[in-house]
C-alpha cells in the first residue's frame, strides 16, 4: 500500500463486502435460486467495481469477471459465492500488508510500518 487512502479504501471495501455477504447469505439460505432484484444488483455491482479498483490485478479474484450482467440476473447463491471470493481476496490483501511491532499489528505503507493499527493477519489465526 502506498498511502493512508489505500488503507481507508481497503477497510471500507472489507466492511461493505462483509455487510453484503451477510445480507445476501440470509436470502440465499431462504431462496438460493431466486434472482437478485435490480436495486440490490446495482449496489452489489458498485461494490464489486470498487473492489476491482482497490484489489488491483494481483488480488482480483477472477481475471474474467468484473460485475454481474443486469440482463442475466444472478441468483442469491451466485452472488453469495462471488462476494465470498472478493472478501477472501480483500482479507488476503490486508494480511499481506500488515506487520507486528511491539506486540501490535500495523499496516505497512511503502513496505514500512505505518502508525495505523490493524487486526492480526488471518494467517496468524490458523
Amino acid at each position: 500500500m502506498k498511502s493512508e487512502q489505500d488503507i481507508e479504501s481497503l477497510e471500507k471495501l472489507i466492511g461493505q463486502l462483509k455487510a453484503l455477504h451477510a445480507e445476501v447469505s440470509l436470502l440465499s439460505r431462504k431462496s438460493p435460486s431466486d434472482a437478485v432484484n435490480a436495486f440490490k444488483l446495482k449496489l452489489i455491482n458498485k461494490c464489486l467495481a470498487f473492489g476491482n479498483e482497490v484489489l488491483g490485478e494481483n488480488y482480483k479474484p477472477f481475471d474474467d469477471f468484473n460485475a454481474f450482467d443486469s440482463d442475466d440476473v444472478p441468483s442469491n447463491s451466485d452472488v453469495t459465492m462471488v462476494i465470498a471470493q472478493y472478501l477472501e481476496e480483500a482479507e488476503r490483501y490486508r494480511s499481506d500488508n500488515v506487520m507486528m511491532s511491539n506486540g501490535w499489528y500495523y499496516y505497512k505503507l511503502g513496505g514500512e510500518k505505518s502508525s495505523i493499527r490493524s487486526a492480526p493477519p488471518t494467517w496468524s489465526k490458523k
